[in-house]
């Protein structure tokens, strides 16, 4: 029988060799917001008590309605816990009403007369209520102790269910949400080199200290031994005009990767890229300044979400009061620009014109040396020279 492992890796390998109209989302592994697309099957028994034994992530991971519910359920269930308890000792004391006493009977527990009262007393005990009418007589040690316990018990609980709120209140990816990414990446020329571009934004006016940008790009590769790597990680570098460490992310700044020869993309063009089955994954981490905590950022492109021959529109301006006024709605927007066909042609290009600058600057150092004549012999110069008239 055909595990879901292997089901999930076949799927993986029909995806890759479906045409490109013919893909779903589901072969990709990160979304667009950040979240991985994966599942882990045939997980021996043993390995499952290891969420058991980090219990702490495994709460603040969960989701809000399972820590609601864990709230709700580890409190009602003290109390009633407790309550039995309480209720156990009036009963075997002959506290409640309607049990035979004897003369000089010492009462454990005032007005604790059934399972409801009980209840009522534990949840006044442990959340501090005390409204006065039900109450220790102080005469039997054994209630003494469980007051103690119920005490520290409930300030533990306290402690731990407000830990795990203030912790999934505080989880770093909450402040990821604020930075986002363009939806689409453009392939155009920078600075005379062809070059992927893909813009990020901080959406909050506080910064994100230490901020680095790096990308990997995933796709299935055949070894020369026939062995097919599904999801083989190749390192994309990303830089700014300001560097690559360390960056000011107070506005939008727009990430690029120069396509050369030791690029992955260097044997792609306008033509072939929409057919190729890849994603490229771009990651930013960095500190939030206002509570010091780090982050990841990150999002995937697939070959259909990159526009080759387009460049981002401009979105920062100045305006009349001396403030810089940032436009998102031009944000993910781009405007189609004379970009070469492949690499390969750009280079050719380049390399033409290089040939071409020297061939040049070589026939006009030949024209300013003049022609050979070291024996001052009487010429005839057919071709036309450069005479300055006195």
């Amino acid at each position: 029988m055909v595990s879901r492992s292997s089901s999930r890796m076949f799927q993986l390998l029909q995806g890759h060799n479906q045409p490109a109209g013919e893909r779903n989302h589901r072969t990709r592994l990160v979304t667009k917001d950040g979240h991985c697309n994966i599942e882990f099957g045939n997980i021996e028994y043993s390995n499952q008590f290891a969420y058991l034994v980090d219990f702490w992530t495994t709460f603040v991971e969960i989701r809000w309605r399972f820590v609601l519910l864990l709230f709700v359920a580890v409190f009602t269930g003290s109390w009633f816990i407790f309550s039995l308890l309480w209720y156990w000792i009036a009963k075997s004391n002959g506290d409640m009403a309607g049990q035979n006493r004897t003369e000089g009977h010492i009462q454990c527990i005032d007005n604790v007369n059934g399972l409801t009262t009980a209840f009522l007393y534990s949840l006044e005990t442990q959340t501090t209520i005390g409204y006065g009418g039900r109450a220790l007589t102080g005469h039997c040690a054994g209630t003494v102790a469980l007051i103690v316990i119920q005490s520290l018990v409930g300030v533990f609980i306290n402690c731990f269910m407000c830990g795990i709120i203030l912790a999934k209140i505080s989880l770093p990816k909450k402040r990821a949400k604020t930075v986002t990414f363009s939806h689409t990446a453009v392939i155009c020329l920078k600075k005379g080199s062809l070059c992927l571009l893909i813009r990020v934004a901080n959406l909050r006016k506080t910064l994100l200290i230490g901020s680095q940008i790096y990308g990997k790009l995933l796709r299935t590769t055949t070894t020369p031994d026939g062995e097919t790597i599904i999801l083989d990680q190749v390192d994309i570098d990303f830089m700014v005009d300001a560097g690559k460490d360390n960056l000011f992310f107070v506005c939008p700044l727009t990430l690029y990767h120069v396509i050369n020869r030791s690029s992955p993309f260097f044997d792609l063009s306008a033509d072939t890229l929409p057919q190729q089955d890849f994603e490229l994954v771009v990651f930013l981490d960095g500190t939030a300044e206002s509570t010091s905590s780090s982050c990841q950022v990150r999002t995937s492109y697939i070959p259909q979400e990159i526009q080759w021959g387009y460049s981002f529109l401009p979105i920062i301006s100045r305006t009349k009061t001396g403030k810089y006024r940032v436009d998102f709605s031009n944000f993910s927007k781009s405007v189609r620009v004379t970009t070469p066909h492949c690499v390969h042609c750009f280079e050719a290009d380049v390399d033409q014109r290089n040939h071409n600058n020297h061939s040049q600057e070589n026939h006009n150092n030949q024209l300013k040396r003049g022609i050979d004549n070291p024996g001052f012999q009487v010429i005839d110069i057919h071709d036309s020279v450069d005479v300055t008239t006195m």
